[in-house]
């Protein structure tokens, strides 16, 4: 993309929300820290405030986020305006195509619930703000399949395919992008990844704490609309896709695409659902809950690679700890010449969260003399690891990506719609719900769907 492709102007819907409080500003004001954003902001919300109010919502967050210094602000503030918007009311669209000024190429940033997405395109198209624009909107991409091709249908009517980014921030995370890159910079790891020396995979994403007050949307999502179907199957789109053809970013979405089709719908017969106890309790959770904060599936991916390999996936809130962490278990050597009985010795472990580890874990000689003849080993590991305090935000790197029209890190639909195809069948009440005491590694149901000695939590290595 050259330069005069670039965005000319960054509209944020939904300013005064939370998610532009906790993620957005701070990473607008690191992309001005290091000359990335230097043009016209503008705020976009319902409340009447001043572009004052604003810029002090805009302090506030960054001493919240502890990124907050002094010069960054204040050229971060001069870039601020801020427009009153009522959706229903195209007037209002109107100022805010006054407030863009002389900017020709904006992109308009939708954070804000996605019923409010049809609305507000089409008041930006009545205003004639949509021409050589583009628009980044958050997940969730619909709540169903039948959903997600709507709001599909929505976006194609006004913006082509190459302005349209759809955001899943967990794809703009460093130890993500390490994962990608691991995989097909390294020659060593190809002759391993298949179902010739694969035993499973698991990619677990676990989380210490509740719902922190989201109770309304809690309700409304659930665990495997809210993590499983968006970021836990782009993770496993990466550890199962093939290599890309080409070094162009639809080359490696292609390959993404491929395998997430390849994904054969969850069996209900392959998922338990947990909910833990005291959800109930929360605000804005009905009395009644069936909605599921814990989830864990069996999945198979029908590819020459992967067929007979499980990849099993789980989420939870009020865990034992939080992390994200993909643990690709080998099968055993072919003789067990000493006797250990080992099920699954040899593992690529990657922790994604909160810090970034790569490892191989092995069985070595323990030292010194053994009982009798037999040697006896001793489990080990062989890591890599990186700071994560020096990766850049991921809504950095996305919003500065969307602006340069990269579409590299952003979701694409026909790879949305393969990934609802695969979730679809389970949503909701069709499986039954089991209830889980919080700091616990969710109900005793879901042992049934881990295999043996493979995937005992309690074995989860530390950092």
């Amino acid at each position: 993309m050259s330069a005069r492709d670039r965005s000319d102007a960054l509209v944020l819907f939904g300013a005064t929300g939370d998610l532009a409080y906790k993620k957005v500003f701070p990473a607008l004001a690191a992309m001005v820290r290091r000359g990335a954003l230097d043009v016209p902001i503008i705020g976009v919300a319902r409340e009447r405030r001043s572009v004052d109010t604003l810029r002090d919502r805009v302090r506030d967050s960054l001493e919240h986020a502890g990124a907050f210094d002094r010069p960054t602000f204040e050229r971060l503030a001069r870039q601020l305006r801020y427009v009153a918007i009522d959706y229903k009311d195209p007037r209002t669209f109107e100022e805010l195509k006054r407030s863009t000024g002389e900017a020709r190429r904006p992109l308009h940033y939708l954070a804000i619930p996605p019923n409010a997405f049809a609305t507000t395109i089409a008041g930006l198209r009545g205003a004639g703000c949509t021409t050589d624009a583009r628009v980044a909107i958050e997940k969730p991409f619909g709540r169903d399949l039948a959903s997600a091709t709507e709001l599909d249908r929505i976006l194609h009517a006004t913006f082509p395919e190459r302005a349209i980014f759809r955001i899943d921030h967990y794809l703009g995370k460093e130890p993500v992008q390490n994962l990608l890159y691991f995989r097909f910079a390294n020659s060593f790891l190809e002759p391993l990844w298949n179902r010739d020396l694969v035993n499973s995979v698991q990619i677990t994403m676990a989380e210490e704490f509740g719902i922190e007050g989201r109770g309304n949307f809690y309700e409304q999502a659930g665990a495997i609309r809210d993590v499983l179907q968006n970021h836990l199957l782009q993770v496993m789109a990466i550890l199962a896709m093939d290599g890309p053809v080409g070094t162009d970013p639809e080359s490696i979405r292609d390959e993404k695409a491929r395998v997430l089709k390849a994904i054969e719908p969850i069996d209900p017969m392959h998922v338990v659902r947990g909910q833990y106890r005291g959800y109930r309790d929360e605000p804005g959770v009905a009395p009644g809950s069936t909605v599921e904060t814990f989830a864990s599936v069996a999945l198979r991916v029908d590819t020459w690679r992967w067929a007979g390999v499980p990849f099993y996936v789980r989420t939870g809130k009020c865990m034992p700890q939080t992390m994200t962490e993909v643990m690709v278990r080998l099968k055993r050597p072919p003789r067990d010449i000493f006797g250990e009985h080992i099920p699954c010795p040899d593992y690529f472990r990657f922790r994604l969260g909160p810090e970034l580890v790569i490892a191989l874990g092995m069985r070595i000689k323990k030292l010194g003399i053994t009982s009798g003849d037999t040697m006896v080993g001793q489990p080990t590991e062989l890591r890599a690891m990186e700071d994560p305090r020096t990766e850049a935000l991921p809504y950095e790197r996305l919003l500065g990506d969307a602006m340069r029209g990269d579409p590299s890190l952003f979701a694409r639909q026909d790879a949305i719609e393969a990934q609802w195809r695969v979730v679809e069948g389970v949503l909701g009440d069709v499986t039954p719900l089991h209830f889980y005491d919080p700091g616990t590694w969710g109900p005793a149901q879901a042992e049934r769907l881990q295999p043996l000695g493979c995937m005992d939590p309690t074995t989860i290595a530390g950092p």
